[in-house]
């Protein structure tokens, strides 16, 4: 039963899903500095509660989704809320309609379940958490980060990351194909040349370990999880998926520079890349 827990927990977010404390309460309105572009209106909706499920164990559901209420074109929005096909109201009384039941579902299938915590001996918090997160909106870019975690007993919680860049000119998702023309696999040789640039930030008793140090695959895949800025195309990893869990997550940068003479014209030009 706690593998069927551990879905609900995390369904909200495609199972990737990454804790980020201190996110802010309540709902926010903003409106980006994007002057190419229509200006795009972002709102959010929010749910935090929690339960007794045992006299040992509660457990705590948070989860924020972001609305935007200027975007009207359908096959966008699927792609903006790809983690659940069961949102059809992009609304903000839908969306939090939707947080309500996803909540009451996890809520349910934990207390359904209260017969199996016979062995939970001392106080525990068991949590699901996902959040949307506007990261940037340049040049008719957004950029979203999905992340959540999930803690359902062991050593430890379970957490992801997925980042999804989107082309609001075009009205789609950005794939990798609309930056560069560059082969994956070669690709993946920058990648691996790479891996060290920006450090995970473990230590041992010897101080700081190399991301490399840790690598649990002879290739690292280019994946779809990528975003970027004026100066780097980013590949963002979460734990288990190319490293051991002590490295955490892990973002490797590939420089423009690196994808000279491959890069969309439309996307250099939109970007400003010299």
């Amino acid at each position: 039963m706690k593998n069927t827990i551990a879905v609900l927990a995390l369904s909200s977010f495609l199972a990737i899903t990454a804790c980020k404390k201190g996110e802010p309460k309540g709902e926010t309105t903003e409106k980006t500095d994007n002057k190419s572009a229509e200006a795009l209106v972002v709102d959010s909706v929010k749910i935090n509660d929690s339960v007794t499920i045992t006299d040992s164990l509660r457990a705590s559901f948070t989860s924020k989704l972001l609305v935007f209420p200027t975007l009207k074109d359908k096959k966008l929005l699927d792609s903006i809320y790809f983690h659940n096909e069961k949102i059809k109201d992009f609304s903000k009384a839908g969306l939090q309609a939707y947080l309500e039941s996803e909540k009451n579902n996890y809520f349910k299938s934990m207390k359904e379940d209260d017969d199996s915590y016979s062995d939970i001996t001392y106080a525990q918090k068991w949590y699901s958490d996902s959040y949307m997160n506007l990261k940037s909106n340049n040049n008719g870019y957004m950029h979203i980060q999905y992340t959540g975690s999930s803690y359902i007993g062991g050593a430890h919680d379970e957490y992801g990351f997925s980042e999804r860049v989107f082309d609001l000119k075009n009205s789609k998702k950005l794939e990798l194909s609309d930056i560069t023309s560059m082969p994956k696999n070669k690709i993946e040789v920058i990648l691996m040349k790479n891996i060290d640039k920006i450090n995970s930030g473990t230590t041992d008793s010897d101080g700081e370990v190399k991301n490399s140090e840790m690598l649990l695959v002879d290739k690292i895949p280019a994946s779809d999880n990528f975003y970027f800025d004026e100066k780097n195309l980013y590949f963002h990893y979460s734990p288990y998926e190319i490293a051991a869990f002590a490295a955490g997550d892990i973002t490797i940068p590939v420089s423009w520079e690196e994808l000279k003479g491959t890069l969309n014209a439309e996307f250099k030009e939109r970007m400003k890349i010299k």
